[in-house]
């Protein structure tokens, strides 16, 4: 969709979609910020069947957790959480302070990250300006899956969250990593995104940037290019822990493996570059209007799509930035 359409959309939409939310509830909440090996710079801490030991104390942080609906659970404007292994949370006070070894944290957790990248997402003018992303209370589900993965399912529009290892809902990048997912599939007419192979390795590269670009934005640390430094500790055994990063030196289409994650290194290190070529606020705000009505594309056919929105959204200078970070990476 060209961006002048989307222009004419979002004024239509910002007739009928209120700017402002309706569940106007808060509360206190403790979460890491993002994570704890990122926080304290300590790559020897590890799960240990999510015992609470000395060395995270630092990392807890409390956080005020915004658009409550006021029932004592954790559900409101942008992210409604269930636990599948525990009870849910509720608080009559709206005081959700737990550490890891009890459920309610990773609760909280997902809260507390999802509503802060949906009201990140509104500041750049999404639903204003331009359309909205995926702007409902989208639902979490803790602990759902056994193993030490995490997923979002498009069809039935429900981000789940893995208990393996670290559990995945303890770091907030693999949240926010999720969370990308559900973003991408909401910008599709009709929903979802990525059959094909390749746009499947653009959502994995998305996903993992927009945790990057999020988390440094609310929680910056030293080595912001590294993703889920936390969750990673259960499999990794090189350091720093990484489930993978934003600076890589993978090259289009030689490094192509077949393999969406590998081949998302390719999306995610062009996207990381013009980051730090305009400016974090003017690099989402293009990278997410490039990707509208875009459900099963190339790389080049993005790449093409996000120079289109920087240039008409910033002019030239910005959308030749853009556009040289996707040639050093082989896409255009």
């Amino acid at each position: 969709m060209k961006l002048a359409l989307l222009l004419a959309v979002a004024a239509v939409l910002a007739a009928v979609v209120p700017t402002t939310a309706g569940a106007t509830s808060t509360g206190t909440g403790t979460v890491f910020l993002p994570n704890p090996v990122a926080d304290l710079q300590d790559q020897t801490l590890t799960d240990r069947k999510d015992t609470d030991y000395p060395g995270l104390q630092r990392a807890y942080h409390d956080v005020t957790l915004t658009n409550l609906d006021g029932s004592g659970r954790l559900e409101g404007d942008w992210v409604n959480i269930h636990s599948q292994t525990g009870k849910d949370v509720i608080s009559a006070t709206n005081t959700f302070r737990f550490h890891r070894d009890q459920d309610g944290f990773e609760q909280v957790m997902a809260y507390y990250w999802v509503t802060k990248a949906q009201l990140y997402i509104q500041s750049l003018g999404f639903g204003t300006t331009y359309p909205p992303i995926n702007r409902e209370s989208q639902d979490v589900r803790i602990n759902q899956y056994g193993g030490d993965n995490s997923f979002s399912v498009d069809k039935q529009d429900v981000i789940r969250f893995g208990k393996g290892g670290v559990d995945d809902a303890e770091d907030a990048e693999v949240i926010l990593h999720e969370y990308g997912h559900a973003m991408m599939d909401s910008q599709q007419t009709p929903f979802g995104f990525g059959p094909s192979e390749e746009s499947g390795a653009i959502g994995e590269g998305f996903a993992d940037y927009w945790a990057g670009t999020v988390s440094s934005r609310f929680a910056p640390t030293p080595d912001e290019a590294c993703i889920a430094d936390w969750d990673s500790t259960s499999y990794t055994t090189t350091v720093p822990h990484c489930l993978r990063r934003l600076d890589g030196t993978k090259h289009y289409p030689q490094d192509l493996d077949g393999e969406v994650h590998d081949d998302g290194e390719i999306w995610s290190r062009a996207l990381w570059d013009i980051h730090g070529a305009v400016g974090a606020t003017r690099a989402d705000t293009l990278i997410l209007l490039g990707q509208f009505d875009m459900p099963d594309p190339t790389m080049p056919e993005l790449a093409a799509s996000t120079v289109n929105a920087a240039q008409r959204v910033y002019g030239n200078s910005v959308a030749k930035q853009v556009q040289q970070a996707f040639q050093a990476r082989g896409i255009l």
